[in-house]
């Protein structure tokens, strides 16, 4: 009888090292109407309006007020990408009944926010907070047409988190 031996095969190994760290304070982050989870309602538009892709309409304006933050930090929001972020960038219309159309996040200066990129690349613009710890910041959101958009409704969303350096 012979006694076949079954060994466990190593490969290579390496290190993997973990950076953090702890800060003085976090701020308070509030949206429209005082809470940090809020809604963004946008306008009722034609269709007509996102009657070809890249057609965009609705821009609507939102503030994420921060408070308790520490002074004169740099500040801004870092939007997570989660099951209705596009590769575009864009977020997807999840469970509203239109067809051909997303919803774009905006920057304080207008211009269109990569929800698909990383914190830092994503173009939120970030900004200082006062000599008390706070600071407003204002965003967007409108629609943006992927073909001729159909009527129904839009619903979709973001979770977002503060970042400061």
């Amino acid at each position: 009888m012979g006694v076949a031996a079954v060994g466990a095969q190593a490969a290579g190994g390496g290190k993997i090292t973990i950076n953090g760290e702890i800060v003085d304070a976090t701020c308070t982050v509030t949206g429209e109407g005082g809470a940090a989870d809020f809604a963004v309602n946008l306008p009722k538009v034609s269709k007509a309006d996102l009657a070809a892709k890249d057609d965009v309409a609705g821009a609507t304006p939102f503030t994420l007020t921060l408070t308790n933050c520490p002074t004169g930090k740099m500040v801004y929001p870092f939007f997570q990408f989660g099951s209705n972020t596009l590769a575009n960038g864009h977020l997807k219309n999840a469970t509203g009944t239109a067809t051909n159309v997303d919803v774009q996040l905006l920057d304080t200066a207008g211009t269109a926010i990569d929800v698909s990129k990383t914190s830092g690349a994503q173009g939120a613009t970030p900004m200082a907070t006062d000599a008390t710890g706070a600071v407003n910041l204002v965003y967007g959101a409108r629609y943006i047409a992927t073909g001729a958009a159909t009527s129904g409704t839009v619903v979709t969303d973001v979770t977002y988190t503060m970042t400061y350096q």
